[in-house]
This record gives C-alpha cells, sequence and structure tokens, in this order.
C-alpha cells in the first residue's frame, strides 16, 4: 500500500491528477486539491531569497525555514482561494479548462465548498501565526511582506477587484514570486534588505511569470468570451505569444548582466546549460498549438504553460545550483 502511494503522489507532483481507476488516498486528494504540482516555483523563489542572504554573510537558519514554510502554506492557500472565487464567480465549470486539465476540487467531488472555504481560513491561519512570530523576531516589514502577499492571492480572483480580470495578474505574480518572496525571504533570514537583492529577484521572477502567460495563453479563446481581460487577451495573441519567449531569453540576458556587475558570482552562469531546453520551448511558442494532446500529455489543453514550466524546472534548478556554489565557491568574473 505504502509503494501504491508513493507512486500516486509521485505521479500527483508530475501531472496534478491520478490516473483513472488508482484508488485516491487523503495525501494524493491533498496534493491535488492544493495543487501542490507547481510548488517548485515558491521552494525556488524562498531558496533564492535564502541563498543570496547566506552569501552575504547574514543567515540565520529558524527564520528562513519559517519563512519557506510559510510561502508553501500561501501558495497552497492562493491555489484554493483561486478555485474558490473562480467557482463561485462563474468563471470555473465542467467545459472551462481549469476542470480538464486537472481535478478542480469542488467540481471533481474532492471537497465540498464549505470543506474549501475551512482549508483556507486554516491555511491562512497558519500563515498568520508564521508572520507573527517572523515579525517578533525581524520586526514589522515582516507584515508588510506578508499583507501585500495576501492581498494579490486573495485580489488575484476576488470581487470587487479581480486583478487576474483587469490585466493586473501577471503584474501580481511578477511582485509575489520575485521581490516579496525572494526579497522577503533574504529579510527573514538576515534581518535586512540591501538595494542589491531587488535586480536579483528579477530573472526567476521573469520565469515565474512566463508560467503564467503561458496559461493564459492556453485559456485565451475561453477567456476572451467569458470577458476576463488577461494580459494576453488584452495585448493579443501573438503579442502575448512573443512577450512570453522575450520574458524567457530575459531571463538568461539579466543573469548575466548580474554576473558581469557582480551582483552575482559566475557561477550563477550555470543556467547556461538549460539553454537547449530554452530553445526547445521558444520552438514551441514559435509553432501553432496542436489540435489534439500528443501521446501521453498529460495536462492538454494546457499547452504553452506546460513549456514555460517544463523550462522553469530546470533553469530555476540550475540557478539554485550556481547560488550554492558561489556560497561554498565565491567565484566572480576576474573584471
Amino acid at each position: 500500500m505504502l509503494v501504491q502511494n508513493w507512486q500516486n503522489w509521485v505521479e500527483v507532483m508530475q501531472t496534478a491528477t491520478l490516473s483513472r481507476g488508482k484508488e485516491m488516498d487523503v495525501v494524493s486528494r491533498w496534493l491535488i486539491i492544493t495543487r501542490a504540482a507547481v510548488f517548485t516555483m515558491t521552494l525556488t523563489s524562498g531558496l533564492i531569497g535564502g541563498l543570496l542572504a547566506a552569501s552575504a554573510g547574514t543567515f540565520s537558519w529558524t527564520p528562513f525555514l519559517a519563512a519557506l514554510v510559510g510561502l508553501v502554506v500561501a501558495h497552497a492557500a492562493n491555489n484554493m482561494i483561486n478555485d474558490y472565487f473562480d467557482l463561485t464567480g462563474g468563471v470555473d465549470t465542467t467545459e472551462y479548462y481549469r476542470a480538464q486539465y486537472a481535478p478542480h476540487p469542488i467540481l471533481a467531488g474532492l471537497i465540498s465548498k464549505a470543506g474549501l472555504r475551512n482549508a483556507i481560513f486554516v491555511a491562512n491561519a497558519i500563515d498568520a501565526g508564521i508572520a507573527v512570530y517572523l515579525a517578533s523576531v525581524r520586526g514589522w516589514p515582516v507584515l508588510a511582506f506578508a499583507g501585500l502577499g495576501l492581498f494579490i492571492s486573495v485580489f488575484y480572483v476576488a470581487p470587487p477587484i479581480r486583478l487576474k480580470h483587469i490585466g493586473l495578474g501577471e503584474a501580481g505574480v511578477f511582485l509575489v514570486w520575485g521581490p516579496l518572496m525572494i526579497g522577503g525571504t533574504y529579510y527573514c533570514a538576515a534581518g535586512t534588505l540591501p538595494l542589491w537583492v531587488f535586480p536579483a529577484c528579477l530573472p526567476y521572477a521573469f520565469l515565474v511569470t512566463t508560467v503564467l502567460i503561458g496559461k493564459h495563453l492556453d485559456k485565451f479563446e475561453q477567456d476572451q468570451a467569458k470577458g476576463i481581460h488577461t494580459l494576453p487577451v488584452l495585448l493579443g495573441y501573438q503579442p502575448a505569444i512573443q512577450l512570453n519567449q522575450a520574458l524567457m531569453i530575459g531571463f538568461y540576458v539579466i543573469i548575466l548582466a548580474l554576473v558581469v556587475t557582480q551582483v552575482l558570482g559566475a557561477w550563477t552562469l550555470l543556467v547556461v546549460f538549460s539553454l537547449p531546453r530554452l530553445v526547445t520551448v521558444l520552438k514551441i511558442y514559435a509553432a501553432p498549438k496542436p489540435t489534439a494532446p500528443p501521446a501521453n500529455f498529460p495536462v492538454w489543453p494546457l499547452w504553452y504553460v506546460a513549456a514555460a514550466f517544463y523550462l522553469n524546472k530546470l533553469s530555476g534548478a540550475l540557478f539554485i545550483l550556481g547560488l550554492v556554489l558561489n556560497l561554498v565557491l565565491p567565484n566572480r568574473l576576474p573584471f
């Protein structure tokens, strides 16, 4: 049973769903409800912030780990908030993309509407406790980071603002997974936040934003029909494709600039080993979306978001590895 459950958990983390015919265990159900398959992006942002703090020579393990746990719990809450308000707001239906590529927690019967609402409350209560602890050891700026993150998380889909509906969802994600997560974790780990950290937040913030833009490209026609003005809907389909390609390339350009200006150590250039994957993803974006899913493609009808996430995972991992090596084997370009 344990082996089967472990296989289920791995499958859910890789595909955000569980194959038909497999028995749904409790852990798999909650991994699906919280959309844990995308938590790697949050862990990467938190680790970047912690490693940057460690490289500056001021680092405390307990606040760092508390911040990292808080970020993952906040991401889980954010995903559940999105599903709750998109359902109650009439966006999520059985015909909408959200219920096609993976089970919708409520529409698929994994949890009741009241149960999801209670889970959101519990997750935010946990984060409130973590924020109070971190504020007690690091001061009021922790509450500013947490409060702004919560605001964007809730009003990304909740009325009356609905950032996603007015073309500001992508900007919100850029701020959350960049300056708020990376900068906030740095502050929690170090107790200070020098200005150089903010440009260091930019590369990975670009990569996470490409994932959301890719998702909105996949839902372009449905969002347009529903009057949901995501950035691709506002810009147009082809300009949004080109924007995402530019952001992917921008990840590498900014890292190179940060290394040249000695904001980051030379080991960060290990991201070049993901360039072949970048080329593959750019080609996917340059070609029309297939009319049918390729064989064994698990998250159809999503396409562009899967490609962006494919790049994100490798490039983010290499970025982390470079930061680790910068820490243990400091090395900067000789100019």
